[in-house]
């Protein structure tokens, strides 16, 4: 597996409402602008999702993908790709840390191998910008909810 990116934000909610923002699959089209569908494939246990079809559609990147994903209750969720197009292997975490009183530090970590070959440093620079964008896209989604 290829190198891991790691990048983290603070939210002002609880980690049980941004756990549940993360869960709620069929709604990534409307706050993750690159996602255009995501669709449960198989339920896993607590009502959460085992395994998501995606499809992606990020400008120059499009891709469909399977994950399955593994929670460990409210404090973290992991999924490594199932099934892919552009990509070979994906790896990627959620972690979620009470930070005081309705707040919660997310660290988000990612690795991928794409099919296509790409240099080392143009791939990590896309990864960050991947992470920048969601761990954001969340933020104003969970807060949102909030208002």
């Amino acid at each position: 597996m290829p190198d891991e990116s790691t990048q983290s934000i603070t939210i002002d909610a609880d980690p049980a409402e941004i756990m549940a923002v993360i869960a709620d699959f069929p709604n990534y089209p409307v706050w993750a602008g690159s996602v255009k569908k995501a669709e449960v494939v198989e339920d896993g246990p607590a009502g959460r999702a085992r395994r998501v079809a995606f499809n992606l559609d990020a400008g120059i990147v499009r891709d469909q993908y399977e994950l399955t994903y593994v929670w460990s209750g409210n404090d973290k969720v992991e999924w490594d790709l199932t099934k892919g197009q552009m990509m070979r292997a994906q790896h990627g975490s959620y972690s979620l840390r009470a930070d005081g009183p309705g707040r919660t530090y997310v660290t988000y970590s990612l690795s991928v191998d794409l099919i296509i070959p790409m240099l080392g440093l143009l791939k990590r620079k896309a990864e960050r910008v991947v992470m920048d964008t969601a761990l954001k896209e969340l933020k104003k989604r969970v807060e949102g909810l909030k208002v």
